[in-house]
């Protein structure tokens, strides 16, 4: 028996090294994009040289009728699914005054970050509640949301309120799920070298170095992958519905 996960928005970025941890840890892997591209072909190539069974899973995850033809095209090529990491996400479409946010850039936000991670999970959990499920395997939903789920980011309200909204979803979830022992936890990353925050993230490194971060640092991407890993591997045992501040202390209440 192996576990089995899908990670979206797993061709690059957190998502990738999620991807990369869960295959260090056994298990099978499903990566992720909105197309069949070159990046999707290269990060199947990593988790399959890390000795993984991989597949390709290239779809738009705001696409909701293509959930359940792709859940079951996973299954047959991997086996039963045991976990879901929802990492698919987008920014806004310009960082700027809240009074001046489209309605296209609210849209794209709630439609990814949120709805399509709802649906997804539905989807999901309806398939592993219409089987068996053999109790040596540990079954699980791991969101990743971010520390803007929690702390206003005036330029960029509407990401702030998709994360927010997610970060909901995942509590409701777990509450849900729970009696059907399958966990649910949202991972929340404060400031990671991302491509999304490329264009920042000199000037975040820098107030990090100068006490935003409890730790004087921003993150990687290899640390959210090692922190999904663990919550989708089970290690932290009789938990669900936790919130993780991955964010090096950012958001500790301090004088």
């Amino acid at each position: 028996m192996r576990q089995v996960a899908l990670v979206t928005g797993s061709s690059r970025g957190i998502g990738l090294a999620a991807a990369e941890a869960l295959a260090r840890e056994g298990f099978a892997i499903a990566i992720n994009g909105p197309v069949a591209d070159g990046e999707l072909s290269r990060a199947v190539d990593r988790i399959a040289a890390l000795g993984a069974p991989v597949v390709a899973a290239a779809f738009d995850v705001s696409d909701l009728t293509r959930h359940e033809a792709e859940l079951a095209r996973i299954e047959a090529a991997l086996g039963p699914l045991t976990t879901l990491v929802n990492n698919a996400g987008v920014g806004v479409l310009k960082r700027g005054d809240l009074l001046d946010v489209s309605e296209e850039s609210w849209d794209r936000c709630l439609t990814v970050n949120t709805k399509a991670m709802f649906f997804l999970s539905q989807a999901f959990a309806r398939r592993l509640l219409a089987r068996d499920r053999p109790a040596a395997l540990f079954h699980a939903i791991v969101n990743v949301t971010s520390s803007n789920a929690v702390a206003v980011a005036v330029q960029r309200a509407e990401y702030c309120a998709s994360k927010a909204a997610a970060a909901m979803v995942s509590k409701a979830l777990a509450v849900r799920l729970g009696g059907e022992n399958i966990a649910v936890y949202d991972v929340q990353p404060g400031l990671i070298a991302t491509d999304m925050t490329a264009p920042v993230i000199e000037m975040y490194a820098k107030r990090a170095a100068e006490g935003l971060t409890l730790f004087p640092r921003v993150g990687q991407p290899e640390d959210m992958g090692a922190i999904i890993a663990a919550l989708a591997s089970g290690k932290l045992p009789y938990t669900t519905g936790q919130a993780i501040s991955a964010d090096a202390g950012m958001l500790v209440p301090r004088f």
